[in-house]
């Protein structure tokens, strides 16, 4: 009998006090394929220094960082399996922590599941690097009270930066708080890779800084 797949739910050290926010990291796939996910794929392994500086900047604050990795390589069309996982990490993370608030950070692939679940219960926002958003309507979903972050790079190749500055643009038309950043380089954010860091971090914990201490579960 075959093994069933299964997602993964990173979870690093446990932050000093009371867990007041979560954020969870969502690595990029491929378009069509359900070979399982694998740890030492690049896709997860580039989103480590991620999820290291982002769990540096939050363990003192009550901030939790967990990395996903999905069941499966692939998006697969109307499948759309890595926003099922990211679903089952969002109750996860309910679970254990109720009434939460979350902050999304995705690249690529993991860029488009991060919009597909920025208007899921909870989810305070997202910060999309490099995202993958073929459609032309990916963040039209996104409550207005939702904060949107966007890094793409000018020389991206494998997906669109222009679509992703359209997506921002139309987003805050309908009043949404959301931001487009120009990086410099391609998709795989090799070139001042720190830059992508520090500015992923910073605006994740800026997020969470802008709700109200009742919200973040402490007291006033």
């Amino acid at each position: 009998m075959s093994k069933i797949a299964t997602p993964k739910l990173w979870s690093g050290p446990s932050p000093r006090g009371t867990v007041r926010a979560v954020v969870l990291v969502l690595h990029g796939g491929k378009v069509d394929s359900h070979a399982p996910s694998r740890p030492w794929h690049l896709s997860g392994l580039r989103m480590w220094q991620f999820t290291w500086a982002l769990r540096r900047a939050g363990r003192a604050d009550g901030i939790a960082v967990h990395q996903l990795q999905y069941r499966f390589r692939g998006w697969n069309g109307v499948e759309r399996s890595p926003v099922r996982d990211a679903r089952w990490a969002l109750l996860r993370i309910r679970d254990e922590h109720p009434g939460v608030p979350v902050v999304v950070v995705g690249h690529s692939m993991g860029g488009r599941t991060a919009a597909a679940v920025g208007h899921d219960p909870g989810v305070l926002g997202l910060v999309a690097l490099a995202p993958w958003w073929p459609d032309g309507d990916e963040l039209a979903n996104i409550q207005s009270d939702r904060s949107v972050r966007v890094l793409h790079g000018r020389d991206d190749s494998w997906t669109d930066p222009r679509k992703s500055s359209a997506e921002v643009e139309s987003a805050r038309r309908r009043g949404v708080d959301a931001t487009f950043v120009d990086m410099d380089g391609g998709h795989f954010m090799i070139r001042k890779s720190r830059t992508w860091v520090e500015k992923t971090t910073k605006f994740a914990m800026d997020i969470i800084a802008r709700v109200p201490s009742e919200e973040n579960g402490v007291s006033s």
